[in-house]
């Protein structure tokens, strides 16, 4: 017998569990996991079940199109799509150096949008189960649930997120979906208004983002074998660094470490990047898995957003999160935090300093006039790269010499965090659910290990309680011997 059909025979003699949807993040997304006899699991994978073609269906449009076309990628951050498509295409329109008004009105955006999309994730999404246990009843993990039992928690997350809206309302024209950047810069100044307004709030938004951070360092210290251990995947991390080795989320150039913190690769242009990065493609999902070149599939892979973000720079630019972030580091000692909980600490680390950089930006007078578009020599190519909530996002287009899009690559945060999201839900599985009796309280220990990543798994946005989840476990054969149903 061959070693495929010895494969294929001894998958038929396993037992299928399947996840359908993941409920409490963006898009659509299934889980399968495969059990032995002994109720052990031998498999387990996140299946993307979308397929959007993007890269595709904008080719043939108008450069000056596209960053608000890509936007709708996803209604959660949809700035950072808008912004880096206007990054890559500043490099086709010459802009190789925006004005400084551009500049700071796009920072501006970006943290704001930063700053909205944390909190929407750690309050509305993730906060339920970190406050409440994974296992706690159904009925309690939402945020009326959170509201009900720590309203002062809820208040704070509704209000972070509606303050990150409002910036973005006021440099992007609308909450989801403007139209402020531009190829080559900005079309609009800040309202002297809205700037009066964010000055007076953002003395309270600072302030809760710290209670934020100390909320979930009480989390981690109360039960610390529990966020030490929960789904550690220990892998590389990536992400953009200023040249001094600065966090920033807007700009910079890529930086590599292994496992372990050593750097690997550093000071890679936006325009290297397929240089150093592959992506495989697997048959059981339509999100490729990116890698280091240099390491291959099985070795290269890695981590990128906030719990990578963190560790991989030098320092973060602000005083209350480098603060923070030291205390984060010494909590690690001098091993690399790989546990999938961190990744709310980090979080609310990046919140906070994403407070501070808008309390600073509101001070500075160039929001309000000065040049928003630059130009120059024209280009057939643009890549623009930049740091989305979830990670390092990358958009790569060719125009043609009729200004029309030839040719689109994309890379979204999630794609890159692909291989990390698969192994977590391993490890959770395998530690939490064998030979274990199915409930949806161990369930959705698989379901808190992908909402960790804060994933995008598709363009589209869900509504509370419209995600209704049927878990089944079945024999080989197909007959269902139990059914699991959650509305």
């Amino acid at each position: 017998m061959t070693a495929e059909l010895e494969t294929a025979t001894h998958r038929d003699r396993l037992r299928r569990v399947v996840i359908d949807p993941v409920s409490r993040v963006e898009g659509h997304g299934r889980v399968t996991l495969l059990l032995d006899t002994d109720d052990h699991v031998q498999e387990a994978r996140l299946h993307i079940v979308e397929f959007r073609g993007f890269e595709v269906f904008i080719q043939g449009r108008p450069y000056w199109e596209i960053p608000v076309m890509v936007q709708r990628l996803c209604g959660i951050c949809p700035v950072s799509h808008h912004l880096a498509a206007s990054k890559a295409l500043d490099q086709v329109v010459g802009a190789t150096q925006i004005t400084p008004t551009a500049e700071k009105m796009r920072r501006l955006m970006h943290y704001g949008q930063v700053l909205q999309s944390h909190a929407l994730h750690f309050f509305h999404l993730s906060s339920p189960d970190l406050l409440f246990g994974f296992e706690s009843e159904v009925g309690r993990r939402n945020i009326v649930g959170v509201a009900a039992a720590y309203p002062d928690v809820a208040r704070q997350g509704v209000l972070l997120r509606k303050f990150g809206q409002e910036i973005i309302r006021a440099t992007a024209g609308k909450r989801v979906h403007g139209t402020g950047s531009i190829p080559g810069g900005m079309n609009r100044h800040l309202a002297p208004e809205d700037q009066a307004q964010f000055k007076r709030d953002i003395p309270q938004i600072v302030a809760w983002c710290q209670a934020a951070v100390e909320l979930v360092k009480h989390l981690h210290h109360t039960d610390s074998v529990l966020y030490d251990e929960f789904g550690t995947v220990p892998s590389g991390l990536a992400s953009l660094v200023r040249a001094d080795g600065a966090l920033d989320l807007y700009d910079g150039t890529l930086r590599f470490r292994d496992a372990n913190g050593r750097i690997v690769l550093e000071g890679v242009a936006d325009h290297d990047y397929l240089q150093v990065l592959d992506e495989q493609v697997k048959p059981w999902s339509y999100m490729k898995f990116p890698y280091l070149r240099q390491f291959g599939p099985d070795h290269g892979w890695y981590k990128v957003g906030p719990l990578a973000r963190v560790q991989n720079c030098d320092v973060i630019p602000s005083p209350l999160a480098e603060t923070e972030r030291q205390e984060f580091m010494d909590y690690g000692g001098s091993e690399v935090i790989h546990a999938t909980l961190a990744y709310h600490w980090t979080r609310m680390i990046e919140m906070l300093h994403c407070a501070e950089v808008i309390s600073e930006l509101l001070d500075d007078p160039d929001l309000l006039s000065g040049e928003l578009v630059a130009e120059g020599q024209r280009t057939h190519e643009g890549v623009g790269v930049i740091e989305a909530p979830r990670g390092t996002l990358i958009h790569h287009y060719r125009v043609d010499d009729n200004d029309l899009v030839s040719w689109c690559n994309l890379i979204v945060s999630t794609t890159h965090n692909n291989q990390a999201m698969n192994t977590a839900i391993r490890s959770v599985a395998r530690r939490y659910l064998n030979g274990r009796q199915l409930t949806e309280g161990l369930l959705n220990h698989i379901e808190v290990a992908i909402r960790a990543f804060d994933p995008c798994l598709s363009c589209a946005t869900h509504a509370l309680g419209k995600m209704p989840l049927v878990l089944e476990l079945a024999e080989a054969d197909g007959r269902v011997v139990k059914q699991i149903v959650r509305s």
